[in-house]
């Protein structure tokens, strides 16, 4: 039963839509466990050629804070969403990120897994963990290095400001960009493309583009990413920049480390 996303096939293509509305789909551990188990279905089942994760008016609004503020260590490694989030990577289909309104935190960190990234102009995006106390834990600070070059994905962690679709674009974070009414046929026409393509060949070309960004290293550098992101919650600013957003006011954070 899944009762915080949608998930159809079309055309030997699967569409992933994330569907908390009220919330600007924000994702709970409730949701990555169902996104967990649909990429689980979608490696099993041969017929699928291409997986698009797709968006009502927002793309993923990031974690859901109220879910996360009293978090300590223990109950932080919960929010890693990396697990599934590399399942995703390491697809040997190819999948495509159709991303409108607001793609932020973890929202960003999923559409980054994906292959391809079409935005439109009214995206919204952004990793704006650093103003939180914290820092990306899904990924974020590895794979946006590698997509967009070590001196924008800085500017874009340290100050944890959003930006808009056109400079999404212009930066190399997407591969298109298009107005809200074209996001998804856009998706889906590029979908079509790649699903008539031979799935061997694009599985080889996946595996070897892969192993060309950092070699052996990648994987040990997304688990020491999470392992410093669970160490955060030792401190008591991560606590302070969740509280602070929550009830809408400047973080205190200390400044004795």
């Amino acid at each position: 039963m899944r009762n915080n996303l949608t998930f159809e096939i079309v055309e030997n293509i699967a569409v992933i839509k994330v569907n908390r509305p009220k919330v600007y789909n924000s994702l709970t551990k409730e949701t990555v466990l169902e996104l967990d188990n649909l990429i689980e279905e979608i490696k099993k089942n041969r017929e699928i050629k291409v997986l698009v994760i797709g968006c009502e008016k927002n793309f993923a609004a990031g974690a859901d804070i109220k879910t996360m503020v009293h978090c300590d260590e223990e109950q932080a490694k919960e929010f890693i969403f990396a697990n599934t989030y590399n399942k995703i990577e390491n697809l040997e289909i190819p999948t495509i990120a159709a991303i409108d309104g607001f793609a932020l935190g973890g929202g960003l960190e999923l559409a980054l897994t994906c292959d391809f990234r079409i935005i439109t102009h009214n995206a919204k995006v952004g990793l704006p963990e650093i103003t939180l106390g914290i820092i990306p834990g899904a990924g974020g600070t590895i794979r946006l290095r590698h997509l967009i070059g070590l001196t924008k994905a800085r500017e874009m962690i340290f100050f944890g400001e959003t930006i808009n679709g056109e400079e999404a674009y212009k930066i190399g974070l997407a591969n298109k960009i298009v107005n809200s009414e074209d996001l998804m046929p856009t998706a889906m026409e590029m979908a079509r493309k790649l699903q008539i393509k031979s799935s061997i060949a694009l599985k080889a070309a996946k595996n070897a583009i892969r192993a060309g960004i950092d070699g052996p290293n990648l994987e040990t550098a997304l688990n020491k990413e999470a392992e410093i992101w669970v160490d955060l919650f030792k401190h008591e600013d991560a606590r302070e920049g969740l509280k602070a957003f929550l009830e809408k006011r400047a973080p205190k954070y200390s400044w004795i480390q």
